[in-house]
């Protein structure tokens, strides 16, 4: 049975087999916190003989100007609702790094770095793609959901090529209304152009979650940790 352990940075999931074997770090969106993707683990029914642990950091308070100043759980700044224009580099690169926290504690814990998945939820999402392209550890994966990839030239510029092959899952509601729809096609494009392996999915949803990229998902995460 899978042990839930909380603590102010996070919340972790062990996984019922001992030692794990790999992990996934996963991001909440704007205004939740690491509880908000707990549920999923159950949900993926992923093998228990994979020794997954999860890790759910919370992410910092600041103020969200978007939201009148309000201070609330955030990754980092928003301007305005054109996402993908003026962009928080200062509140996005603490939150790159405040990850790669959570990657050398998985590694110190004993799990090697390419079993490790980085994953997330728009802002989540940003954060993950981003910290996965440029960190000089390398990766098993990364899972991108109703996110977007702001300024993607100039971050894959910047790309570390120990990443330059790592799996990508890219997935986006089509009916989203808080971070358009085409916004995802964009960062297929990008990605593909510079030769990462991305495999994108769309679903008719909002900006949330949905049964079938669920399934999708599990069946991603089962491919990269039964090689």
């Amino acid at each position: 049975m899978s042990q839930i352990l909380s603590s102010a940075e996070s919340i972790i999931v062990q996984p019922s087999v001992s030692p794990a074997q790999a992990s996934i770090v996963w991001l909440h969106g704007l205004g939740a916190d690491g509880n908000d993707f707990v549920p999923l683990v159950s949900e993926l029914k992923l093998p228990e003989a994979l020794g997954i642990r999860f890790v759910f950091p919370h992410a910092p308070f600041r103020p969200v100007t978007i939201n009148n100043g309000y201070v609330m759980r955030a990754w980092y700044d928003l301007f305005s609702w054109q996402l993908d224009q003026r962009i928080d580099e200062k509140g996005i690169y603490e939150s790159i790094r405040l990850l790669e926290q959570f990657i050398k504690q998985e590694e110190q814990a004993g799990i090697s770095s390419k079993k490790i998945i980085l994953a997330g939820f728009s802002q989540g999402a940003v954060i993950a793609l981003m910290a996965g392209l440029c960190t000089a550890t390398p990766l098993g994966g990364i899972i991108a959901l109703s996110g977007y990839f702001p300024h993607a030239e100039l971050i894959l510029k910047q790309a570390n090529p120990v990443n330059q092959a790592i799996p990508i899952f890219l997935a986006h509601g089509e009916q989203d209304t808080v971070v358009p729809y085409h916004l995802s096609g964009l960062a297929i494009q990008s990605l593909s152009q510079h030769g990462y392996p991305v495999e994108g999915h769309s679903y008719p949803m909002a900006h949330s979650v949905c049964l079938e990229e669920i399934q999708d998902i599990r069946k991603w995460l089962k491919n990269i940790f039964q090689k």
